[in-house]
């Protein structure tokens, strides 16, 4: 089953948070829903510029590039040679599917959000929290951006390490995603690990590996 209909992907506007691979599953999901209709993707923080996609900077050019091809990203140059959010009015309802990577987490696995985190379109249908299963097992300041704040909703210390009990515990408290999706499940015994994680949240859960295209819905 592809990964759209795990995570149950419909039309409109769908947020990418957390960390563990969210531009990775970004780019991923917009292949499969090209199969389904027009899609957009674009950020309401900073990202990378795709290689394989054209980026578009203003409306006319946005329009026919999804006329064309069915496929774009949108969004302004910004330092360091990213991008940010589009300044295009109505973006958020320009394709059948739109896919925001509404987070940043410094390339860390697990992520707490200040005040001002995430940064979440309005017009969203869903929110997918993104996390990475190798950071099971490893300390707290090392595998999660905003050590000191994850530390301290999860009720711990930043040098222990972080379990799938204690991830949820931080999830449930923020309670800013609608399902989990668990990425970098690459070895068989990290598969023990997810079911711990899914069973500790009252969410739906799929777990999987990006890198080697294997996931399956836990809950």
């Amino acid at each position: 089953m592809e990964l759209r209909e795990l995570l149950e992907i419909g039309p409109g506007l769908t947020a990418l948070i957390g960390g563990g691979g969210k531009t990775t599953l970004m780019y991923h999901l917009a292949a499969e829903l090209r199969q389904q209709g027009t899609v957009l993707v674009c950020t309401t923080t900073k990202i990378w510029p795709p290689a394989h996609l054209r980026v578009c900077t203003e409306e006319g050019t946005l329009r026919e590039e999804l006329r064309r091809r069915g496929i774009a990203c949108a969004g302004m140059p910004a330092e360091q040679g990213k991008l940010t959010a589009p300044a295009i009015d109505g973006w958020e309802t320009m394709a059948d599917f739109v896919l925001v990577e509404a987070d940043g987490s410094a390339g860390r696995p697990f992520k707490a959000h200040a005040d001002w985190e995430p940064v979440l379109p309005e017009e969203r249908q869903a929110t997918v929290l993104v996390m990475g299963a190798d950071g099971f097992g490893k300390p707290i300041s090392r595998m999660a951006h905003r050590p000191e704040l994850y530390a301290r909703l999860a009720g711990a210390t930043e040098d222990q390490e972080v379990t799938p009990e204690l991830a949820a515990r931080v999830v449930r408290l923020e309670c800013l995603h609608d399902r989990v999706f668990l990425n970098q499940v690459d070895r068989e015994e990290e598969w023990p690990l997810a079911r711990r994680l899914a069973a500790a949240l009252d969410c739906p859960v799929t777990a999987g590996t990006l890198r080697e295209g294997r996931w399956q819905r836990l809950k």
